[in-house]
């Protein structure tokens, strides 16, 4: 497949239009999405911009960047459409393949066609794809941070335009805290240094002293406003709140130094060829470009070796050692799309076959293993889905066969693209079939119902943000930093977290409780394991005893 290299980047714009955009609105709102939901709720009714909160309490743990974007986003197209609130991550995502692409061809002086492998393998990464069409926070820290990157290797690269470098890498640096703190600084910046002066070194810094400084000045400056802004206008609150982020970050999800040395499978159906172009001992001699290699290998380990030594662990914090393994991965494609018909050793050729084979078996397994297991739940829009899905990735199947059985290993990377991109679009609306739950019910137009009645609303305490956000609004708190607030009512309805009935009751033992009716939030079956009680609210009608 002849593709001119001027076509590059529409093509990467196109793959990620079907990857990050089509079905947003598919899967409902998980914990971390409510949480930024909720504050960018109340951002827009509220004008809680710089202290921001959630249901009315202080939300000072992630900073405002990513927030706002879905603020704005909610602002144009709707609060209520979860795909308005998750379309700045989509966008966030395509400006980061398209980063990657640049920064492969300009900065590394990649030929454009392995920097071309180098972003398709980034977009199509497993965690990537779940992150750029989620509406948290990680994406834009590390797009922000890939942006600054690719500044701050020009500024140490060249002697031009040293000034303009400076303040755009700052620039881009500073967004990324602005995003999630430090995160990226750590798991991304830090390990790209690390790597850059290991290989390129950093000469004839003299010159570049204060150009540098205006660096780090802009970068402090966009870091540190909002955080010193919060610490001076409500420092009693952000201390508890700083208090409570470190001791999650040693205390919650401790795992193993070695939790992440399967970082690779994260790639999800790059695996294979992501751990192979690890192995330095088979590739030195088979890259087209050893230094910059080396580079990309050094920049991998050295995220994973920095996340290690952090006791918290979650598979999600993986996601910016994506970055440069899909550059470090893309040595490898380029290998096999220049020598594999010359390949004679099977030790080579296997894992190759092993790999594209599997997808092409399951793109050819999927549709009658769907059936299988779901289709009693399909509805008429599903199967028309269905069918688009079953025709695109059963000629996937055939195209990957064809061009294996060739050795035309660059139609089969193609293949597996193409797949990703017909599963997604065509695909991704078949996850309703697993929405059986029949209890399932909104909560929101009941607290409407029940305002209309004339008695007070009221959440007992701010628990669940899955719940409070299914509210649809700001609620008043009954129970805030662990003390009461008893409303000044004989009656009134209080929404409780399924499973808190009992420590409710035996803090209002001064009041009846009779229960009205449970909502179930949750669209999965009870079996699901992403089936959570925390979605539950139950109303209670409380009233005084006598």
């Amino acid at each position: 497949m002849k593709i001119h290299q001027r076509y590059y980047p529409f093509i990467l714009i196109a793959v990620c239009l079907f990857l990050f955009y089509p079905h947003l609105d598919v899967l409902y709102a998980n914990i971390m999405e409510a949480r930024n939901f909720n504050t960018a709720r109340e951002m827009l009714h509220y004008n809680n911009w710089v202290f921001t909160t959630m249901n009315g309490e202080a939300r000072y743990e992630k900073p405002p960047l990513p927030t706002w974007l879905s603020a704005f986003s909610a602002a144009i197209f709707g609060i209520t459409k979860l795909w308005a609130l998750r379309l700045p991550s989509a966008i966030i995502t395509t400006l980061m393949v398209l980063f990657s692409y640049v920064f492969s061809k300009k900065r590394l002086k990649l030929v454009p066609k392995q920097a071309f492998y180098a972003s398709l393998i980034l977009a199509t990464s497993f965690y990537v794809l779940f992150a750029g069409r989620n509406g948290t926070w990680d994406i834009f820290a590390h797009s922000f941070m890939l942006a600054g990157i690719y500044f701050l290797f020009q500024f140490f690269a060249d002697t031009q335009r040293l000034y303009k470098n400076a303040v755009l890498a700052g620039l881009f640096i500073g967004l990324s805290f602005m995003s999630k703190g430090p995160v990226s600084h750590f798991a991304l910046l830090l390990p790209f240094l690390i790597a850059y002066i290991w290989v390129y070194k950093i000469r004839s810094y003299k010159n570049r002293i204060v150009p540098f400084s205006l660096l780090v000045g802009v970068a402090l400056t966009l870091s540190s406003w909002w955080a010193l802004t919060i610490y001076f206008g409500d420092a009693d609150t952000a201390a508890i709140i700083a208090d409570k982020e470190a001791a999650a970050w040693a205390n919650h999800n401790t795992r193993s130094f070695f939790y992440y040395w399967s970082f690779f499978t994260q790639s999800g159906i790059w695996t294979i060829p992501a751990f192979i172009s690890l192995l330095y001992p088979y590739l030195k001699t088979r890259v087209s470009d050893l230094k910059t290699y080396r580079f990309t290998l050094i920049w991998t380990l050295a995220a994973v070796i920095l996340l290690s030594v952090i006791p918290e662990k979650k598979s999600r914090y993986l996601l910016p050692v994506l970055i440069p393994l899909a550059l470090n991965t893309s040595y490898y494609i380029e290998y096999l799309v220049r020598k594999f018909r010359e390949l004679r050793d099977n030790r080579e050729t296997y894992p190759v076959y092993f790999n594209f084979g599997v997808v092409a078996f399951v793109a050819i397994l999927a549709g009658p293993i769907v059936l299988y297991f779901f289709a009693d739940t399909f509805t008429g829009s599903m199967w028309i889905w269905f069918a688009f899905l079953q025709i695109s990735i059963l000629i996937t199947a055939f195209f990957i066969f064809r061009s294996l059985r060739s050795k035309n290993i660059e139609n089969a990377f193609y293949g597996v693209v193409i797949f990703s991109c017909a599963l997604l679009t065509f695909g991704f609306p078949l996850v309703k079939a697993t929405y059986t739950n029949e209890d399932y019910a909104m909560l929101a137009p009941k607290i409407e119902a029940l305002k209309a009645d004339g008695k007070p609303v009221f959440l007992f305490e701010n628990g669940s943000p899955e719940l409070i956000w299914d509210l649809g609004q700001r609620l008043p708190v009954i129970k805030t930093s662990g003390s009461l607030v008893l409303p000044d009512a004989s009656a009134f309805y209080v929404i409780i977290e399924k499973g808190q009935e009992q420590l409710v009751k035996g803090e209002l033992k001064g009041f009846n409780l009779t229960l009205d009716q449970c909502f179930d939030g949750n669209i999965t079956s009870k079996k699901d394991r992403n089936y959570k009680t925390r979605r539950i609210g139950c109303v209670y009608l409380v009233s005084a005893k006598f």
